[in-house]
């Protein structure tokens, strides 16, 4: 008769879990410290040529190409700003008027159409309704270089060329917009609140502006704020378009400048120093409006 005997599970050495917490431990330091490095290399990539612009503003012409890029020159940051809203009359006061125009505009009207085609997307069931978004899709992923001249052609066929309305009208239409409308839609919006809404008598129209545009608030706020950099930054449209000096963004206007200091370099202290004050009103946007965007991150987490 034979016998078999039954192997025991092998009892773990006392040195095994302590090296499996150090794989795990040595691992966890791996990953932060990769998201760390590549944060930090980001961070660095955006910071580092807003600090070398401050720098670069404190010096003159002879300055910029003899100290170090990181490292103040003579007191002449003052000078600059004083060349700079001297320049032509003040010149650059009607520029970041302009900018500021079109950007809050297009932010204003351009975000609210942005979240009202988004909803419209999300709640609302009609015919060709995914074809329709699909063409919104597409959109996204067409560069707005690319539709700069047909852009042109259209308006010279109105005979809005080198008008205000050349560039207001465009930047009411933002793809992206309506794309992240839409999914801010499905998140803070419940059916359950509309549906509520429509039995006790409120309309399509009343549903939108009570209900449904309170509680993409967050999400319209972004949207504004994506579209406020966007349009402040567009250099193309404004570029093809205005001819007249009064009219330009200080985007293009800057541009102009950056011209005349091939031939004399005095003008590149200038242009520095109006490249610096024409970031400042986007930080005081991002800063002004970041408690929107905790707030809609609050209302997310409670829901």
């Amino acid at each position: 008769m034979s016998t078999s005997t039954m192997s025991r599970p092998r009892t773990p050495l006392p040195d095994e879990p302590s090296k499996r917490r150090r794989t795990v431990r040595s691992g966890g330091f791996a990953s932060a410290f990769t998201v760390n490095g590549l944060l930090i290399l980001g961070s660095a990539y955006m910071v580092l040529p807003v600090l070398w612009l401050f720098f670069a503003s404190t010096k003159n012409a002879a300055d910029l190409y003899s100290t170090g890029a990181y490292a103040f020159g003579q007191p002449a940051f003052l000078d600059n700003v004083v060349a700079v809203v001297t320049q032509d009359g003040g010149v650059f006061f009607r520029w970041m008027a302009n900018s500021m125009f079109y950007a809050a505009f297009g932010a204003i009207f351009g975000g609210l159409i942005s979240v009202m085609a988004g909803y419209a997307f999300d709640k609302f069931q009609f015919r060709g309704k995914d074809s329709f978004f699909g063409f919104v899709l597409v959109g996204v992923l067409i560069p707005n270089t690319a539709t700069v001249l047909p852009m042109y052609l259209l308006a010279s066929v109105f005979g809005i060329t080198n008008t205000m309305w050349a560039i207001l009208i465009p930047v009411l239409c933002n793809p992206f917009g309506v794309y992240l409308a839409r999914v801010y839609s499905a998140a803070y919006v419940p059916a359950e609140t509309l549906e509520a809404a429509r039995v006790d008598g409120a309309g399509p129209i009343r549903s939108f502006f009570s209900l449904g545009l309170p509680m993409m608030m967050p999400g319209y706020v972004t949207i504004a704020l994506f579209q406020f950099v966007g349009v402040w930054n567009n250099f193309m449209l404004p570029l093809v378009m205005l001819q007249d000096q009064q009219l330009l963004p200080v985007s293009v206007g800057i541009s102009i400048w950056q011209g005349y200091s091939i031939p004399q370099p005095e003008f590149t202290p200038m242009v520095i120093t109006g490249s610096l004050l024409s970031i400042i009103p986007l930080l005081l946007a991002f800063i002004m409006l970041q408690r929107f965007w905790k707030s809609g991150l609050t209302a997310g987490s409670v829901k």
